[in-house]
């Protein structure tokens, strides 16, 4: 989507501990970037992992679906340096996953538990961690853009791979009209088109829409996608307004926390 480049990506198992490893197989076969917070380079309408000079973009939705369906180690194999956006959802990573199956692995899961409030807060967004035995993401997104069809949104789910695949996967990214030639400025978006999105143009949303709360659940789909780089953790994440980067803060802070998690 931002790089406008034609990448071919394949999924395979991996061993125990492993984790979750994305390998450039155009760059070497040492060049490998690991899904974990410290390599989360780039936040900027995208969730970027670098290693030295091996890089990976808009990781979020192929991790979203990683984490939905609760897997914890493969290796993905990439010959670019972005993740392909398919429908602007994970809904394609998904099913591709699902056509081809799991393995249950017999070492037992590692889990980071959180056990106190962990919190970060950028003027008026706000991202908090909090105890909950599984996964949960309540999110409110508010309409700042003062749309007059889009609106306040809320949503809120606990996430299990049957809700992940059904109420949360299918979510697309948004779009705005007004943002395109700017963004393309920046380098970014040189690939998009109107069927990765859901579109909005000053006055109305372009694109039909699959959820009438779409936007939001894309957004606890990003926030998935982007605290998977702590590993599979339990958590009850509540996010007001927060995107790629204050979801990134918030994995270096709850780190941080690490040694007095149990």
């Amino acid at each position: 989507m931002h790089t406008g480049t034609h990448n071919a990506l394949t999924l395979h198992p991996a061993p125990e501990d492993t984790g979750i490893l994305f390998r450039r197989v155009d760059l070497g076969d040492e060049a490998t970037v690991p899904v974990e917070c410290e390599y989360v380079s780039r936040t900027d309408r995208s969730t970027v992992l670098k290693n030295g000079a091996v890089e990976v973009g808009t990781v979020e939705h192929l991790l979203a679906a990683l984490r939905g369906l609760e897997i914890d180690n493969a290796y993905i194999d990439i010959d670019g340096p972005e993740v392909p956006i398919a429908d602007g959802s994970s809904r394609v990573f998904v099913e591709l996953i699902d056509d081809a199956g799991l393995v249950e692995q017999e070492k037992e899961r590692r889990i980071l538990t959180v056990s106190k409030p962990v919190w970060v807060r950028s003027g008026s967004r706000l991202a908090v961690a909090l105890p909950y035995d599984g996964l949960k993401v309540s999110f409110t997104f508010t309409n700042d853009h003062k749309h007059p069809v889009l609106g306040d949104l809320f949503a809120e789910f606990d996430v299990t791979p049957e809700s992940f695949r059904e109420q949360i996967a299918p979510a697309r990214t948004i779009g705005w009209l007004s943002e395109v030639e700017s963004l393309k400025a920046k380098g970014l978006t040189l690939g998009a088109t109107m069927e990765m999105a859901v579109v909005l143009s000053k006055d109305d949303i372009l694109t039909p829409m699959r959820f009438p709360d779409e936007p939001v659940r894309h957004k606890i789909l990003d926030v998935i996608g982007d605290l998977s780089v702590l590993g599979h953790m339990h958590a009850h994440i509540v996010a007001l307004r927060s995107g790629h980067a204050l979801n990134a803060q918030l994995a270096r802070q709850v780190l941080s926390e690490y040694s007095s998690l149990r």
